[in-house]
């Protein structure tokens, strides 16, 4: 369940007024933003976006990116984007990061539906006039390449049948990968981006069945590389997405100095989706609600904004 619960009642024109006096004269009204963008769902922003540009003949984006800063500009200019868009926005910054986070690439892959992946990948080719693919091969190389440009240019099926034969033997292809990192490498990569993601889940509960572990217990280790991890990405977003954010986000929060960036990205990718889910696991492995630690861990108006999005008080 979405933390957003957006009002049936908007009129664009009106919030577009309330942000234009926000934001004109020498002082912004962070905290108008804040009831206004934290409270739209997708549909109604591009609406707002819209009714600002035919008043007002300027980019609200644009016009927001000068009057605000640090993580609560870079937390709002990625909500207000399109759901597509943002993704790409997300998986550029991803690829052209110094710390080459490509996890994220991987997620993105693994946790949208098909449609919404295609969407994303004509958004990126929109935006930055290179296919995504393009660019995620460019920076990768090796097994982890061809997986990660798998992933990303992947068109599942999407439906519900599964064969449970098939898990059975996929599972033992796995297996033999996992096992002191030997086996058909390329067969694994086949498997994780050619398979529904129903057929995938079961071939992940056969493997726990017969093993008596799952399969991503197995994958990491100090010795690790950068495909295996990709590997344990896309295994686990694809068996149980919403278990996968809720460790992203104790990660960014519990690590020393917050992850500002990671706890960016599931607030404002789910907020809309699951994040209501995401908190109760978060409040389950660790017995403190997910908004008290926010609170705790970052300031300002950009803590009042992932509070809002996270439907602190609802």
């Amino acid at each position: 369940m979405a933390t957003l619960i957006a009002p049936m009642n908007h009129s664009p024109k009106e919030d577009a007024d309330v942000l234009w006096k926000a934001v004109k004269g020498w002082g912004t009204d962070e905290s108008a933003i804040i009831a206004i963008m934290g409270q739209r769902n997708a549909v109604q922003r591009q609406q707002i976006r819209q009714a600002y540009q035919d008043i007002y003949q300027e980019d609200l984006i644009k016009r927001l990116e000068s009057e605000l800063s640090g993580n609560f500009e870079k937390a709002m200019y990625r909500w207000i984007l399109d759901p597509a868009d943002r993704y790409a926005v997300l998986a550029n910054v991803a690829i052209k990061s110094i710390n080459k986070d490509y996890h994220v690439i991987v997620e993105i892959a693994s946790v949208l539906q098909p449609q919404e992946l295609l969407a994303v990948r004509h958004a990126y080719h929109n935006r930055y006039k290179n296919s995504l693919e393009e660019d995620v091969a460019a920076h990768t190389s090796g097994y982890h390449r061809q997986l990660l440009v798998g992933l990303v240019s992947s068109f599942r099926y999407d439906g519900v049948e599964i064969n449970p034969i098939l898990a059975k033997h996929e599972a033992d292809i796995l297996h033999e990968a996992v096992k002191n990192k030997k086996g058909n490498i390329e067969e694994v990569i086949r498997i994780l981006i050619t398979r529904s993601k129903t057929q995938l889940k079961a071939t992940f509960n056969r493997y726990r069945d017969d093993h008596g572990f799952s399969i991503s217990k197995k994958l990491l280790n100090e010795a690790s590389d950068d495909f295996l991890k990709a590997v344990h990405v896309a295994i686990r977003c694809i068996d149980d997405h919403k278990k996968y954010y809720e460790k992203v986000l104790r990660g960014a929060l519990k690590r020393i100095g917050t992850d500002e960036d990671g706890l960016t990205r599931v607030v404002i990718t789910r907020a809309e989706k699951d994040l209501k889910d995401i908190k109760e696991l978060y409040y389950k492995r660790n017995s403190v609600h997910l908004e008290d630690t926010v609170a705790k861990e970052i300031s300002g108006d950009y803590k009042k904004f992932l509070l809002t999005l996270l439907g602190k008080g609802h």
